[in-house]
């Protein structure tokens, strides 16, 4: 399995970097987020709700799992760190085949309830500011929109 990755120095490269991936994503995408407390998941979310158009500022969901907006695409942004019993059916798989595009933060926690085809980011501390940003991609969408976006450079400013 490929992976790609990027550093960004400050939150603002990170959530700059994700704006700049929301103009290639489409309905039906599914963003997986990983990473420690404050590695940036909902920095990266914010980045990508401000690529899609979204107006309406973007929390995390730790308390309501599932929170929705609407801008050029719906964008669907779930927190299952609280979710108790990976096991129960909650709907998921109505964002995830929606007309939207699903972003998952500690999606470890309901991996048989994901889709097969997904695009998995790592955020990973390198320094007090600094991350590391690996991305993973499961299927043939996933994979070519890791190589347009990395080969033909278009996370540089």
């Amino acid at each position: 399995m490929n992976q790609y990755e990027k550093n960004t120095i400050d939150p603002s490269e990170t959530f700059q970097l994700a704006s700049k991936l929301a103009a290639f994503l489409q309905p039906g995408d599914v963003i997986c987020l990983e990473g420690d407390l404050g590695a940036g998941k909902t920095t990266f979310t914010k980045g990508l709700a401000k690529g899609l158009d979204i107006k309406k500022t973007v929390n995390s969901p730790t308390f309501t799992i599932i929170k929705e907006y609407k801008g050029r695409l719906p964008l669907y942004h779930m927190d299952v760190y609280r979710v108790a019993d990976s096991g129960e059916d909650l709907g998921f798989d109505e964002y995830f085949e929606g007309d939207g595009v699903t972003v998952v933060e500690w999606a470890h926690l309901i991996e048989e309830q994901l889709p097969v085809e997904l695009l998995t980011i790592y955020l990973y501390h390198e320094g007090p500011d600094k991350r590391k940003i690996v991305f993973v991609p499961k299927g043939k969408r996933y994979e070519q929109l890791c190589k347009e976006i990395f080969l033909n450079d278009h996370f540089s400013d």
